[in-house]
Formats: structure tokens, C-alpha cells, sequence
């Protein structure tokens, strides 16, 4: 194994919580700003890149950071290590309601695709990079789902999705279409294309989006009912304009309240 082995308990229901347990020695690593709460013992360290040990020395280190830049995360990483005697605990927190998905890359090829923001913690070892989808023209045009994660290694990775999760193995050849801001994860083996929607009407008229992710087996598949655009759109669009009044009540006025001189 090239992964630190790892144990874990998640907590909650909507507002989820994972806690990781380190024995002496172990490490996990997390995004930026996922912390919950820690024990004393655990020595915190920010490192370039993911801190899997790749080779490739500075230049590798350098190109694995800008590949993260590219997926919207921060050049740096957080460690978490035990450096005591005796087991120790730390937390991390989802950054929304929604769901946290444990996932033993060993069980799955060594190899997970995942939204670009979907990446919450793993045990030390997991690699964080980028997957560019082949179909680059579509891909432009489908906004989601373009440019996403890949965690490769062999012990535990936490990725975190938004509203209820949908687990579903799809058969050879088999095909599923689904909006592209709800696929949270997928196995290697699956075929993964953005299409656009058939049919002026349907595209404009519709009330969903101009495009489609299109998934075909063999592999499993992970779906989300709430992505946090489509929840950040939402509460945009109740909020008061500038110097206008809500009709929900309430939240209109106290914006009116804190504005009025």
C-alpha cells in the first residue's frame, strides 16, 4: 500500500461531518478552509501541490499545482499529521448541505473522476490532478463538467455533493443522461460526453440547460439532486435588487434596514 491506511465515522445527516482517526505517524490531507476541529497532537503543515509523493521533483510539483489552479482550488494544501503516541482525531466539515462520499480508490481501479470542487479530504498518498474530458469542442460549451478532479492512489478519499446521493452501476453499453452540474463522481471505465440538448424549443423554452452529460457504461456513477449552482442561483435571484424591496418580508426589509443612513 502506498496510502496511509486510514479509519473514519461520518457524522450528521444534511450538514455533514467526517472524522478521521490517525494512528501515530499517519497523515490525511484536505482542501483549504475544511477544517472542523482537531486534537492536540496533530501538527498542521500547508504543502505545494497535494503532498503525494511523486517524483518529478520542483518542475512535477510546480505542474501538479497549476493543473489545480485550473479546477478552481488553491496551489496549496493542508497535512494533517499524528506526531504523538496513542490514537488521534481530526474533523473536516462539508461547505454545504449535502451528502460526504467515502470512497476506497483500491475498490475502484485506483482511479476516481469528480466535479472540480467535489474533493473534500484523503488519506496521504492520493494524488489530486486534473482530467481534461476528450471531446474539447462540446466541452467549452458545457460549462460544467469540462474540466474535472481525478484522485488516483490506493486508500481512502472524502468527496462531498449537495442535496441526496444516487448510487448507480451502469451495465456495458448502457447510457444515462443527466444534467451536467449533478454528476459528482464516476469510475475510470465510463464513457463521458457533453451533448448538446435536440431542439430550439426544448434548449430555450425548456427550464434546464443548454447541455447534457451523457455517461455509458460499464462503471458506477455518482448524482447529486443539488448542486450548489443551481442552489447559488436560487438564492441570487430571491435577493433584493439594490435599493428595492424583497416580497418574501423580512429579508427585503432588513437589507433596507441596514442600508438606510
Amino acid at each position: 500500500m502506498n496510502n496511509h491506511e486510514i479509519d473514519y465515522k461520518i457524522y450528521g445527516d444534511d450538514m455533514q461531518f467526517v472524522e478521521v482517526e490517525l494512528d501515530p505517524g499517519e497523515t490525511v490531507i484536505a482542501e483549504a478552509g475544511s477544517l472542523m476541529m482537531m486534537d492536540d497532537g496533530i501538527d498542521m503543515e500547508t504543502v505545494f501541490g497535494d503532498g503525494s509523493n511523486q517524483s518529478g521533483g520542483l518542475m512535477g510539483k510546480l505542474i501538479g499545482a497549476g493543473k489545480r489552479v485550473l479546477t478552481g482550488e488553491s496551489l496549496f494544501m493542508t497535512t494533517f499529521t499524528n506526531s504523538r503516541s496513542g490514537k488521534k482525531h481530526v474533523s473536516f466539515a462539508s461547505p454545504y448541505p449535502g451528502k460526504i462520499i467515502p470512497m476506497d480508490l483500491s475498490e475502484h481501479g485506483g482511479k476516481m473522476i469528480c466535479q472540480k470542487d467535489a474533493f473534500l479530504a484523503a488519506a496521504k498518498g492520493v494524488a489530486v490532478g486534473i482530467e481534461f474530458q476528450r471531446k474539447i469542442g462540446t466541452g467549452f460549451f458545457g460549462g460544467e463538467g469540462f474540466i474535472m478532479q481525478k484522485l488516483e492512489g490506493d486508500g481512502m478519499a472524502f468527496v462531498h455533493a449537495g442535496g441526496t446521493i444516487h448510487q448507480k452501476t451502469l451495465e456495458p453499453g448502457e447510457v444515462l443522461r443527466i444534467d451536467t452540474g449533478c454528476l459528482v463522481a464516476m469510475t475510470s471505465g465510463i464513457d463521458y460526453n457533453v451533448e448538446f440538448v435536440r431542439g430550439i424549443k426544448t434548449a430555450l423554452f425548456g427550464g434546464e440547460g443548454l447541455f447534457f452529460a451523457t455517461l455509458r457504461g460499464p462503471g458506477t456513477v455518482w448524482i447529486q439532486s443539488l448542486p450548489f449552482s443551481r442552489l447559488a442561483s436560487r438564492v441570487f435571484a430571491a435577493m433584493p435588487a439594490k435599493g428595492g424591496s424583497s416580497d418574501e418580508g423580512g429579508i427585503g426589509g432588513l437589507f433596507n434596514l441596514f442600508n438606510d443612513k
